[in-house]
């Protein structure tokens, strides 16, 4: 198997070929860390001094090499697939080999973590709801007061080890609206460029 990398992808990495291969074992160094613990600003503001260039083309070359290796790892690419997948980079000989020296080190333990990652987080299976509206009341003969009850069904884990769980949930008028809002929200926040690198590392 290959890995198809994307233009974008390719243009991200591309400043790897720009600078010495000490440098890209820096940017390695990097990544694998941020795969293990987490991104850092700070880390990527000092990397950017160092090397006087833009903090943005420091996240862009680390996230490269992030998503290229938990992809690699993720699809445990043979040592030949690997070179193969890193060709269309058009890297030199030296460098290539430095990566593959990386992916080979890591490729365990960067499994290992995406496999933390993708079974510590409940997943959605189905939702039930019903809607009831009181009309009157002893005090108000005349009004309209909606809640939204709703049962959340939710998967743990994978396999024969799959478990689900429900959450009820009872909600008025106005904390529906703002979890409305809440989530419409987040579906904004996904759709930005910042959002859909780090996607492209944890898939």
């Amino acid at each position: 198997m290959l890995l198809v990398l994307s233009e974008e992808h390719k243009e991200h990495l591309n400043f790897l070929n720009k600078v010495d291969v000490a440098v890209v074992g820096e940017f390695g160094r990097i990544a694998l860390e941020f795969i293990m613990r987490g991104t850092s600003p700070k880390v990527y503001e000092g990397a950017a001094r160092k090397l006087s260039v833009p903090v943005e083309v420091v996240r862009n070359g680390v996230e490269g090499l992030m998503y290229l290796m938990t992809q690699s790892s993720k699809h445990m690419l043979s040592e030949v697939d690997f070179v193969d997948s890193v060709l269309s980079l058009e890297f030199g000989d030296e460098l290539n080999q430095r990566l593959l020296q990386m992916y080979q080190q890591h490729r365990s333990e960067i499994r290992s973590v995406l496999s933390l990652v993708s079974t510590s987080l409940p997943a959605y299976h189905n939702l039930e709801w019903r809607l009831d509206v009181q009309l009157a009341s002893r005090s108000l003969r005349q009004q309209v007061a909606p809640t939204l009850t709703t049962k959340l069904h939710l998967t743990h884990g994978r396999g024969s080890g799959t478990e689900r769980s429900c959450r009820v949930l009872h909600m008025d008028l106005g904390t529906l609206l703002h979890l409305i809002s809440i989530l419409e929200g987040a579906l904004s926040t996904l759709k930005s460029t910042h959002a859909r690198r780090i996607l492209r590392n944890i898939k």
